[in-house]
């Protein structure tokens, strides 16, 4: 029997020949050298393709608490907030800016027209309401309350340019009377009764009066002014009187021509 014998020398692998196995021998016509049993290689086996079941049930966990009670516990890994470069400031989407501008122009014109006409309304009263208090507050200031005026008037009722007579015109409590002090002298005072004045506000009603002689008679009479009102006293006989019928009609023609 042949013996092999060995060396140190390696053989290249160029020299070695190549032996065909199973099928490729049968190919080549070659028949299988007796003795040699051929080695079937070994199949690999296919790796079975991870479901995301799989995955799922890989990233927890089964631990036991301290009851003894079983707990799943994730593995996997926390989310990690999203970095915003510095400097930069995040965009609003784009939809959001359109949506907003669509509802703005999707009102009515008669909305806006409403919503000015509120806005002049509420305009309007709080102006009237500053309008009522200016004024209330302004004749405070120079009637006093109750309302008071008072003037100096040459009348003929034994005065002079040196020693007018004094008058003074007062609203009390709607009712309005004149005094007066011929030439100065308290002693000699006379009352001039005048009208009842009847709404709201009645007795914060201003009071003034004025001079003129509106019949020609060259006595000045007395004109009393309130609101939008004169009453023409006429000057006779040492005091005033009110006007009678056919004196109204000459009075109001000299009132006619001097805008009184």
């Amino acid at each position: 029997m042949p013996v092999l014998a060995s060396s140190d020398h390696i053989t290249p692998r160029s020299v070695l020949r190549h032996r065909p196995i199973g099928d490729d021998a049968e190919k080549q016509g070659k028949a299988t050298p007796t003795g040699i049993t051929p080695v079937a290689q070994r199949a690999s086996r296919a790796r079975a393709k991870k479901t995301e079941e799989d995955e799922a049930i890989a990233e927890w966990k089964r631990v036991e608490d301290e009851d003894g009670e079983d707990e799943l516990e994730s593995l996997a890994p926390a989310p990690q907030p999203r970095k915003t470069p510095t400097g930069s400031i995040p965009k609003t989407p784009r939809l959001k800016k359109l949506s907003s501008k669509a509802k703005a122009t999707s009102w009515h014109p008669l909305l806006y027209l409403g919503i000015g006409m509120i806005v002049m309304l509420v305009l309007w009263t709080l102006l009237t309401l500053f309008a009522s208090w200016w004024g209330t507050t302004w004749d405070d200031i120079h009637y006093g309350r109750p309302r008071t005026f008072q003037t100096d008037a040459v009348v003929g009722h034994n005065d002079s340019a040196s020693n007018p007579s004094h008058f003074i015109a007062i609203n009390l409590n709607g009712r309005i009377e004149i005094i007066e002090f011929p030439g100065g002298d308290g002693s000699k005072a006379r009352i001039y009764l005048g009208p009842q004045l009847y709404g709201q506000g009645e007795n914060l009603v201003p009071v003034t009066l004025s001079f003129v002689d509106v019949n020609g008679n060259g006595h000045p009479d007395m004109i009393v002014h309130f609101q939008n009102t004169q009453i023409i006293y006429i000057n006779d006989q040492g005091g005033f009187r009110p006007a009678s019928p056919g004196e109204i009609q000459q009075v109001q023609q000299y009132l006619q021509q001097h805008g009184g």
